[in-house]
């Protein structure tokens, strides 16, 4: 299938770019920054000191007054981490930070393949065997209304930190969640790490206002950070001004050699340097060797390797996630191969959607391979695994311009108990169905999306930042650049030119690395990623630019995204 895609510059409003040169910046960065709606260099300071106060966030004063007071009798707390890398880093902010804090504190984390997703019924029941006194959760239980429900029968107390959609009912317990009705807090893109976080800088508040501290201030949070960047980004969650400052503060912790032992030994079995540590380290390098635990095993591992107390303790995990990571990948490029034969068969050109089941793939790696078919074929894609006899789960991605979760509420609306359960948010989502019903779900989720899309197949749209001059191209400019904190909803610049093709070979067998030379005679080396078919003489492309290190050399290359 060859999908349709356009090229559109972003727009960039004159007021904005105009604001940004008479404040000093130049030409070329004024029409980057104003099309990505910023109004002042001062929105790309991140310091510290700009984060929001914590004040607005809905029930945090009432958790951190109760955690202060757990904490004073010296009750148990025990952590309720999920399986992704932004359920580890928030299990291990809230181990560490609540430790520095003078909590008692453990976790428990549950297997994805034995107890699904949250607070569910049967890791309460796992949990009490630990006799803690209040249940934590990170990152999930906005939607745990049976769970809440078994810990008070079991008299357990749950306080609940998440930052996912809420559903019709909210569980019966205190709840820290940006997204939830009523809260003021301004940014509703926290990861569940930055929401742990904030839950951490409020209790380090009300200790402070008991007099708890000898230094009247306590403990110093920011050192939290590394993880609070790492979680953030893995998660995929908009990059606001807040959400920059994190992960910008956390990435200045790595670089500064400052981080977790866990984190520098990902660095360190991914080839990636910690002192020049950015978003794409932590989103295309550490998040996925993480995750790996709990796609494939339990995120047990990954959070012992975020808490590791030294290099040498956090070395042998690192290693065995990086084993995981690669065992993920074989098992993902099977089922993907499997995918697009299933797909040859299917007009995808004609659909809306893209519905995959089969009985032998692995649980764990569905959502990498919906992302996927949906990244090749630009269309909302869902893909199952068996679960047991009686379920299939499944774990789905969107393309922009429908919303993921409210498309399968609708669903689940029109046809009552078709769906399970379900869950997520705009981009990304999961559920799951009896195996007979798998057939009715694609072809109901495909009216929807029908509809949804008023019966316009997409088109993918791709925006850029036009054309780089001369300067732009320059070592410094292109630097300048690369260190800023770019990733989803403050996306890193795509530019467009034309280039002559000076050399072009086959790398890796399914890459193309290229010389290309600009019309104003620079000459760069370049990539084009999983493209093996040779180029011609003259190309037009959408590109990054950024720097590549090699062998102790750094120089300006080119990643051609697409040949227009």
């Amino acid at each position: 299938m060859s999908r349709a895609i356009r090229l559109q510059q972003r727009t960039c409003p004159d007021e904005l770019l105009s604001l940004l040169q008479q404040q000093g910046m130049s030409a070329l960065e004024a029409r980057i920054y104003a099309a990505r709606g910023i109004a002042s260099p001062q929105e790309l300071e991140h310091e510290v000191s700009r984060l929001l106060p914590w004040q607005p966030l809905k029930n945090a004063r009432a958790m951190s007054e109760r955690l202060a007071d757990a904490i004073a009798a010296r009750q148990k707390l025990l952590i309720v981490a999920d399986y992704d890398a932004d359920g580890a880093t928030a299990c291990a902010v809230g181990m560490r930070g609540l430790g520095m804090l003078g909590a008692v504190v453990d976790f428990i984390v549950p297997n994805r393949f034995e107890y699904g997703y949250g607070l569910t019924p049967e890791i309460v029941e796992q949990a009490a065997q630990r006799h803690p006194d209040i249940l934590i959760t990170v990152d999930n239980g906005i939607a745990s209304v049976a769970g809440v429900a078994r810990a008070k029968a079991l008299g357990l107390e749950v306080l609940i930190t998440d930052h996912h959609l809420p559903g019709d009912a909210l569980p019966d317990a205190l709840i820290v969640n940006p997204n939830q009705a009523g809260c003021e807090f301004p940014s509703k893109h926290l990861a569940g790490v930055g929401v742990m976080f904030y839950v951490l800088l409020a209790l380090r508040a009300v200790l402070r206002e008991r007099g708890v501290f000898a230094d009247g201030k306590g403990p110093n949070l920011a050192n939290l950070l590394d993880l609070v960047a790492l979680g953030t980004v893995a998660d995929v969650v908009k990059l606001d001004s807040n959400n920059r400052i994190l992960v910008e503060q956390g990435l200045r912790r790595i670089r500064a050699g400052r981080c977790a032992p866990g984190i520098e030994a990902l660095c360190r079995i991914a080839g990636r340097n910690p002192a020049r540590a950015g978003c794409f380290d932590l989103g295309f390098a550490l998040g996925p060797r993480l995750n790996a635990a709990g796609r494939l095993d339990d995120m047990s591992l990954g959070i012992a390797c975020l808490l590791a107390g030294s290099i040498d303790a956090a070395e042998p995990l690192a290693r065995e996630l990086d084993r995981m990571n690669r065992t993920r990948r074989e098992i993902e490029g099977g089922m993907r191969e499997e995918a697009e034969q299933i797909l040859e068969r299917v007009n995808v050109a004609g659909q809306f959607s893209v519905v995959l089941f089969q009985p032998d793939w692995h649980q764990g790696v569905v959502g990498i391979v919906a992302a996927r078919v949906k990244e090749r074929f630009h269309r909302p894609t869902i893909v199952f695994a068996q679960a047991s006899d009686t379920e299939i789960k499944g774990s789905g991605r969107s393309i922009p311009g429908l919303h993921l979760r409210d498309a399968l509420d609708l669903v689940s609306k029109r046809h009552p108990n078709l769906i399970q359960r379900f869950g997520g948010h705009a981009m990304a989502a999961g559920l799951s169905l009896r195996p007979a019903d798998f057939s009715r779900f694609a072809a109901a989720f495909e009216a929807v999306c029908a509809e949804l899309m008023e019966g316009r197949l997409p088109e993918q749209v791709v925006d850029t930042d036009g054309e780089l001059p001369p300067e732009g191209f320059h070592f410094a400019q292109v630097e300048k650049l690369e260190q800023q904190v770019w990733g989803q909803g403050f996306p890193a610049p795509v530019f467009t030119g034309t280039f002559s093709v000076v050399e072009q070979r086959l790398v890796g067998e399914k890459h193309l690395k290229l010389r290309l030379a600009t019309p104003y005679g620079q000459v760069f080396d370049a990539m084009r990623f999983s493209h093996a078919e040779p180029l011609p003489p003259t190309i037009s492309a959408a590109y990054r630019i950024g720097i590549n290190e090699f062998r102790g050399e750094r120089n300006v290359q080119l990643q051609i995204e697409y040949c227009i």
